[in-house]
């Protein structure tokens, strides 16, 4: 369709043009129609006077209809912007039930409860405030790209369906796949390091997740679409760190490049890079309670945070050295016969948004810390081959972009930041 975009449309002064969008809201008075017109750019007020021949049509729209417009734009400095469209024909393209069943536009910002607003996305999403949400994250993917294409790294598609239960082998669905069960990926963890012991040396997938954790908070939910990358020939876990950071900031200057005015600023190198044995010790100095010795409760993330926050200005933080306990069979341990791995954890704004670790990468100890985890050797099998025949020391990543965004944008929820959110009790739309 041919048609003019309404944020351009007050270049077109004293011009006949076209516009289509939805209606916002509807005006009737005795011998005028003011109609606001909303389409993905924005809004424009449009005036169907009682002389025009679809006066009677303007007058019974209702609101959310689609409407192709035609008229003379006019500067207008009592209108919105300065300009309105004075109609000459209205095409309705489809017609809304008059009663809807959440309001596009809320009085005073109060929202219908957030349950039924999921009920019918489609239009809550027509909100500019939350279109915005995924303006933003396209932003912020850009931007990781652009650092992955500048550094060479190949893109890859796993695959969503497993024969071996990925990870730890907890928390997992189970599908049905012909003639026997197959698994949905908490991660795409193996194929990355098959990647490895291919030669790619360096690759991102940008794939869903699923969890199968019967979690009822503001920061999980059953499916989203996580980042990951791996590197090879790295020489320990601060070349992770150190790309991770590279990629956060391409993604924070890609932002601010479209949208200055989000709060957020260009973090500076290195990002903080606490011990959890040191990151314990503050917590205690600072009073917040640690009911587990080797992880991090949401109390605690969000307090060493503020602690990071006050201390060095700094929003991101890398808690590091994790337990064995608290970590995967095949993350490195810090050396041999060590009790701690090579992994980090990336807090942002008191959130965690991001787990790193370098990769045991020599079979023999990867055999060993699947014992020592207590599984079944044959049920890697598989994935322990990928390190017979060779592959270089890596490491790398999986990421939450919904949390960054959440944090980003202050909003209550990782729903909010999930174009169509799946949890323990929701499956639709």
């Amino acid at each position: 369709m041919k048609r003019v975009y309404t944020k351009d449309i007050s270049v077109h002064i004293g011009k006949k043009i076209t516009i289509a969008g939805f209606v916002q809201t509807l005006r009737v008075q005795s011998k005028i129609v003011f109609l606001i017109l909303r389409d993905v750019t924005g809004t424009v007020q449009t005036v169907v006077e009682i002389s025009s021949p679809v006066f009677e049509t303007a007058k019974n729209l209702s609101h959310e209809s689609v409407v192709k417009i035609t008229g003379i734009v006019k500067g207008t400095p009592q209108a919105p912007n300065g300009v309105e469209v004075g109609v000459t024909s209205i095409e309705v393209l489809s017609t809304a039930d008059s009663e809807l069943p959440i309001p596009v536009i809320t009085k005073g910002g109060e929202e219908t409860e957030a349950p039924i607003r999921y009920d019918f996305r489609w239009i809550d999403l027509r909100k500019p405030e939350k279109k915005r949400i995924f303006e933003v994250w396209t932003e912020f993917e850009k931007g990781w790209r652009k650092y992955w294409d500048k550094n060479d790294f190949i893109q890859l598609y796993p695959p969503n369906f497993l024969e071996t239960q990925s990870e730890s082998g907890a928390e997992v669905f189970t599908v049905n796949y012909f003639d026997r069960k197959a698994f949905l990926p908490q991660s795409p963890q193996f194929y990355k390091q098959m990647a490895m012991a291919a030669g790619m040396e360096k690759v991102f997938m940008v794939s869903p997740v699923f969890r199968a954790e019967e979690s009822f908070t503001t920061r999980h939910v059953t499916e989203f679409t996580g980042w990951d990358f791996e590197i090879s020939y790295i020489e320990s876990l601060t070349d992770i760190m150190d790309a991770e950071e590279g990629m956060i900031i391409e993604g924070f200057k890609a932002i601010l490049e479209k949208f200055p005015d989000i709060n957020i600023t260009i973090p500076s190198q290195p990002f903080p890079r606490i011990t959890m044995a040191e990151a314990k010790k503050i917590l205690a100095k600072i009073d917040t309670p640690s009911p587990e010795e080797y992880d991090l409760s949401p109390e605690e993330e969000r307090a060493i945070s503020e602690y990071v926050k006050k201390e060095h200005n700094h929003d991101f933080v890398f808690i590091t050295e994790y337990h064995k306990s608290k970590s995967a069979f095949y993350h490195m341990r810090l050396e041999e016969g060590s009790d701690y791995s090579r992994r980090a954890d990336l807090l942002y704004r008191g959130l965690e948004v991001t787990t790193l670790a370098q990769r045991e990468h020599r079979v023999e100890i990867l055999e060993k810390q699947v014992k020592e985890k207590g599984m079944a050797l044959e049920s890697l099998r598989d994935y322990l081959n990928f390190f017979r025949y060779g592959c270089p020391p890596h490491g790398g990543a999986g990421v939450g972009p919904g949390r960054f965004i959440m944090k980003m944008l202050d909003l209550s929820n990782i729903r909010e930041a999930t174009y169509l959110p799946r949890d323990v009790k929701r499956l639709n739309p």
